[in-house]
């Protein structure tokens, strides 16, 4: 092969192996976004090798103020990153040694990149998920105060995107609630499983020094070191979980954010979105389109195909470390950024947006939507078996649909010419409003039943 095929096939990579490999094997391109858990998780590790007599008092401290002072480079901006050192841990350990000397080279003493960059990736993880608790919480308090205003707003409730029977506006906001709930239960969870710290666990067989683990996951929050090396350096279903948590969070996310966009048309116009959530057309200038809600439905395919990737990456690989885990963090960050900022938008979206209160009225009375109402009547006030009141209320649908009207429209002697038994009470069910407030099960969607709702998880949430 001619030396200008070898540039073509090589791309950027014409100067030879020594350049793929370093591209390859690289991965502080990413994985700086480990920095303050690195200097953390060092900051950690320097503590308890002094407390232990592994390490002389004086060393430790020189440590301690290096790596601050490297933080500080890092968090201003001036830190130069280099691709030589792979990764974060050794540009931060290549500069440490540039500002005190001699005793950087002691701060590895009785660890391994192994552990180190579980250590720092459980504690990113753990920031993230923390970060999720608080996005999921402000977004039930948003979907919480649009219940509570619109507790009495009758709508249309939907299945197969077809009108079934009214529901309320608070009623519909509270099914989000319950749902984000959910999520952040599994967020709490997640987090609680994963605290536990690699730190110590060495390349994958522990150490001979006398380390303190305890001491060390204490001092970065964990409840405990993890009980075996093996799995403490090889493990990343605290990734796969968060991935997992995500992923369902997610489809939440997108679910509701389907509705805002077809809500939101002018087929719908149910409700309105604010400006600061919606783009205009480059050519039409009546259009207001819903792009947060568009953009959250396809950002989460990306937090889906993250969950997937590492899967794929983790099902093969023997105990304990491969280098293939290196593939983690890309799919994690990632995952994490559009996670955390369709949980804002969508945050947003929702406080700021308007309900179109006679538009919901005006859909949820037509659609015979009060069918299954004039059923139960007839099975409560007359005792004819459900499937027969079931065949007489279709007949009357027919009925008022060959009309052109709703059942509430038919006479009364419209009515009885179907069934004798049917009196002027019928009347006081056909009623969207008197249908929502009929429902006063538990969890139904009654005015009544909405706001105690509301109260039970403002309390909660406060």
């Amino acid at each position: 092969m001619s030396k200008t095929s070898n540039q073509m096939w090589g791309g950027r990579f014409a100067a030879g192996p020594d350049a793929i490999m370093e591209a390859i094997n690289a991965s502080i391109g990413f994985d700086k976004r480990l920095a303050a858990q690195d200097i953390a998780g060092s900051r950690a590790h320097a503590a308890m090798l002094a407390a232990t007599g592994i390490l002389s008092d004086s060393d430790a401290e020189a440590i301690r103020k290096g790596l601050l002072t490297v933080l500080s480079e890092i968090e201003g901006g001036t830190f130069e990153f280099s691709t030589a050192l792979e990764d974060i841990h050794m540009n931060v350990e290549a500069r440490l040694k540039e500002v005190i000397g001699e005793p950087a080279g002691r701060l590895h003493t009785g660890r391994s990149r192994n552990d180190q960059v579980a250590t720092d990736f459980r504690l990113w993880v753990r920031d993230q998920l923390d970060a999720a608790e608080a996005g999921l919480e402000a977004l039930m308090k948003a979907l919480l105060a649009q219940a509570e205003a619109g507790a009495d707003w009758v709508m249309p409730g939907f299945t197969h995107l077809q009108t079934a029977q009214p529901v309320t506006w608070g009623h519909h906001m509270m099914a989000y609630v319950e749902m984000f709930s959910r999520d952040l239960s599994r967020v709490r969870d997640a987090r609680k499983r994963m605290n536990e710290s690699p730190l110590g666990a060495a390349a994958l067989a522990g150490t001979g020094f006398p380390i303190d683990r305890q001491m060390t996951a204490e001092a970065l929050g964990f409840d405990a070191p993890m009980a075996n090396s093996l799995d403490a350096v090889s493990s990343r279903d605290f990734a796969l979980e968060f991935l997992s948590v995500a992923s369902i969070s997610a489809m939440h996310l997108s679910r509701f954010a389907e509705e805002l966009v077809i809500w939101s048309s002018a087929q719908f116009r149910f409700v309105t979105l604010s400006d600061r959530f919606s783009t205009g057309s480059s050519i039409m200038p009546q259009k207001k389109n819903p792009d947060a809600a568009e953009l959250i439905r396809a950002k989460i395919g990306r937090i889906f195909g993250a969950n997937v990737a590492l899967m794929m990456v983790m099902k093969g690989l023997p105990l304990a470390y491969s280098k293939d885990m290196q593939e983690d963090k890309e799919q994690v960050f990632d995952a994490a950024d559009n996670w955390m900022l369709a949980l804002a938008a969508m945050e947003g979206m929702v406080r700021d947006m308007a309900a179109n209160v006679p538009a919901l009225e005006a859909a949820a009375s037509a659609g015979f939507s009060t069918a299954t109402d004039l059923a139960d009547w007839l099975v409560r006030e007359t005792g004819l078996p459900f499937r027969e009141a079931h065949h007489v209320t279709g007949t009357l649908v027919a009925m008022a649909e060959s009309r052109g009207c709703d059942l509430p429209d038919l006479t009364l002697a419209d009515m009885q010419g179907v069934n004798g038994a049917i009196t002027e009470g019928i009347f006081d069910v056909l009623g969207v409003h008197n249908s929502v407030a009929s429902r006063v099960s538990y969890g139904g969607t009654a005015p009544a039943q909405v706001r105690a709702q509301v109260a039970r998880w403002k309390e909660v949430l406060e």
